[in-house]
């Protein structure tokens, strides 16, 4: 038992030890500078109004400790608690430095400067308390009042870490998020670009004027992509101007209907109450039915039509993605489109299937809570 407790706080000695120095220290700002005038002058006037010149004196040589110790928090506080202990008494405006320069030490210095600055705190309270500086009561005092500081100046330091952590969590969820729809868009359009080419190619000899059709459309199809693409990259770039979320959503679903380039009539159907559906979930069905519909242009054989069904009720809105061809092979079925699919659809707290239908072709089926909360 003693072993594994005597184990236990080695480590955490050593996890202390090894801490780096606080990331992301802010540089000299004005409030460093009004922070000093005030102490400045709060010293100024203690020793004016009290003659207590040496305390002033004191105080006004350590000022500018208070511009460094962010970027020299151990330096700082050595030489602010050794002048003091050689000095004498540092009077009551001195005694801000006591407690600032501690508090920053443990804010943003490393674990060596913390433990190897409160050793000498701790030190400097306890040889003045012996010369006879400082009564019993005043150096019990003054442990806790370090105590108290390295615990708040620890308390803001690992709270601005988790933050930081969180944020970085919160933007590679987007990053994400968004390379999911860049590659939804990207499929849609290039998969549509690349039938129709197909189809020119085939009929350029017999029907020039196909030809220049398909020309067309694989204009159209890559100026929309191109569109999509800035607009996402945009939102990489500037994530803080505005809302990220991809303009499509339940109303862009009909324009997924008609006749698609490789010869598929597509049909849509809504029913139920969509109105107050929010724009996130409104786009992950778009971008579900838009992927679902790519997927089945290329991989469905012998297919005749796709059909696209979305329902809403009081609590889902459901969305079934069909065709009548034949189902395609595993390795077609489980590629990155599929998983990018069911983890767009978790993310808001609902599911996303894909397997054979129950006669022919491939089924598509997504429930997603109309709140866009995640269970």
């Amino acid at each position: 038992m003693r072993e594994t407790l005597s184990s236990a706080w080695r480590s955490v000695w050593l996890s202390v030890w090894l801490e780096p120095r606080s990331p992301g220290v802010p540089t000299r700002v004005r409030r460093d500078w009004v922070l000093l005038g005030l102490v400045v002058v709060a010293t100024v006037l203690e020793g004016v109004l009290t003659s207590a010149w040496s305390g002033m004196i004191l105080g006004l040589v350590l000022a500018p400790t208070l511009l460094w110790r962010r970027s020299r928090p151990f330096l700082m506080v050595a030489i602010a608690f050794l002048v003091c202990l050689f000095w004498g008494d540092p009077g009551n405006g001195t005694l801000a430095y006591l407690l600032i320069l501690p508090y920053a030490l443990f804010r943003w210095g490393s674990g060596r400067e913390a433990l190897a600055g409160a050793a000498l705190i701790f030190a400097k309270i306890s040889v003045a308390a012996a010369l006879g500086h400082i009564g019993v009561s005043d150096m019990l005092l003054g442990f806790v009042a370090m105590i108290a500081a390295f615990a708040l100046a620890t308390t803001f330091r690992y709270r601005a870490r988790l933050l930081e952590r969180r944020l970085g969590e919160a933007k590679l969820l987007e990053r994400e998020r968004l390379a999911r729809d860049l590659h939804d868009t990207v499929a849609h359009h290039v998969s549509a670009m690349a039938i129709r080419a197909q189809a020119g190619i085939a009929v350029a000899q017999r029907q020039p004027e196909a030809a220049v059709e398909a020309l067309r459309v694989i204009e159209a199809e890559a100026t929309r992509a191109l569109a999509e693409m800035r607009t996402m990259v945009g939102a990489l770039r500037f994530s803080q101007a505005g809302d990220l979320s991809p303009s499509p959503g339940l109303a862009e679903l009909r324009g997924l209907a008609g006749p698609s380039p490789s010869g598929l009539p597509v049909s849509v159907e809504v029913t139920g109450d969509l109105d107050d559906v929010p724009a996130t979930v409104g786009t992950a069905i778009y971008r579900l039915a838009q992927e679902s519909v790519t997927n089945a242009r290329r991989h469905a054989r012998h297919a005749s039509r796709i059909t696209v069904r979305v329902a809403a009720d009081g609590s889902l809105v459901r969305l079934h993605v069909s065709d009548d061809g034949e189902a395609p092979r595993a390795s077609a079925a489980g590629g990155f489109g599929l998983a990018g699919m069911a983890e767009r659809a978790g993310l808001l707290g609902g599911t996303c299937e894909a397997g054979p239908g129950p006669g022919r072709g491939w089924t598509v089926s997504a429930a997603l809570p109309r709140t866009g909360a995640a269970a």
